[in-house]
């Protein structure tokens, strides 16, 4: 599902636009009404955006050469993993929340369904923003190929050789 080159940004829209689609058909078809959201979910999905991000800084480091200590190749593939399923669960966030505010928009002017749907935008810009830390995560990620094209076998007791590969 991932390309070699990543999760891009049109595979993001359409997991959005998929989710979106069979969500608002689902809630459409059930008849059942939309649950009543909190504000801790969006504090919590913008903490998981600062955790993606913040996992992917010392990947970051490291290929800039400005790294204090090495990081295990293994944890750097982890740091890739997790950005990409981050943008990935964001994408299909955005199109669950939204599917859920259309679900609202007959009843927009009953206050409570209002407060619901403003909740919910805001759940919305939440899982946005995680969908981009995942996506800027892993562009920190990122390891282009050695110049040779060939990728010389290197001794891999070498310090300092780990590369993060897509």
């Amino acid at each position: 599902m991932v390309s070699p080159n990543g999760v891009r940004i049109r595979l993001l829209a359409a997991v959005a636009l998929v989710v979106g689609v069979l969500g608002y058909a689902v809630l459409r078809g059930t008849g059942s009404g939309v649950v009543t959201p909190t504000w801790a979910g969006v504090v919590l999905l913008v903490f998981m955006a600062a955790g993606v991000y913040f996992a992917a800084l010392p990947v970051k480091r490291l290929r800039e050469g400005r790294a204090t200590k090495p990081i295990s190749p293994l944890r750097a593939a982890r740091s890739l993993v997790l950005a990409q399923a981050g943008a990935l669960t964001g994408a299909g966030l955005v199109g669950w929340y939204a599917a859920q505010i259309l679900q609202l928009v007959p009843d927009l002017d009953v206050d409570s369904q209002r407060t619901k749907a403003l909740v919910l935008a805001g759940h919305a810009v939440a899982a946005f923003v995680l969908a981009g830390a995942g996506v800027l995560a892993q562009r920190m990620c990122r390891v282009e190929p050695p110049d040779d094209g060939v990728g010389a076998a290197q001794d891999p007791g070498e310090p300092g050789d780990y590369r993060v590969t897509r």
